[in-house]
């Protein structure tokens, strides 16, 4: 599978030459879900290029099978593209799981919000994933505010979403994203 790398490695030039820190470190577990948040804006996707290219990852990312057309499908094939149907949310489960199951290494890429624009909550089929695939979630984050960039904890859900997302709570509770009016609360 092939990098992005020149976008990653300008992406991460461009921010600590504009005062950004990257900080954290990454679990060495051989598969896990990093979950992006607060996920408040187009320009999340650059943020997190300079966040992958820092720590060397190889992710994986979901896509609709509508946009999985020849040529783009070639191209994001080699990127770590994931392709699904969403019109069953459990076919997606099962579709993560399967790659989790085929793979010796895999990094789920997702935002737990589903959207730029503020959410009421979280949507829920992050953790679902990383619990059905007995995989841990990596918590990074994107602080406009103080300019930091980074990957927290990794935690298993183990059944319990509940603790699960009252650990997120607290991990993002200072983490305001680059426009921090479209972030949304940190609940299931």
């Amino acid at each position: 599978m092939a990098t992005v790398l020149p976008m990653k490695w300008l992406s991460e030039k461009y921010l600590t030459m504009r005062g950004w820190t990257i900080e954290g470190t990454m679990p060495q577990a051989s598969k896990f879900v990093i979950i992006g948040a607060p996920h408040t804006s187009n320009w999340d996707f650059m943020v997190f290029l300079a966040l992958i290219h820092h720590f060397d990852l190889r992710v994986r990312f979901l896509i609709k099978d509508n946009v999985m057309v020849w040529p783009l499908s070639w191209f994001m094939t080699r990127w770590g593209a994931i392709s699904v149907d969403r019109s069953s949310g459990h076919h997606l489960i099962d579709t993560v799981v399967a790659s989790f199951d085929e793979s010796d290494e895999m990094i789920l890429v997702l935002a737990p919000e589903g959207t730029r624009s503020k959410a009421d909550r979280w949507k829920s089929g992050f953790w679902r994933m990383a619990d059905a695939a007995d995989v841990p979630i990596v918590m990074a984050y994107v602080d406009g505010e103080t300019k930091r960039l980074g990957a927290g904890p990794a935690v298993k859900v183990d059944g319990d979403p509940d603790a699960w997302i009252e650990q997120a709570n607290a991990f993002y509770s200072d983490k305001h994203g680059l426009n921090p009016h479209n972030a949304g609360p940190v609940q299931l």
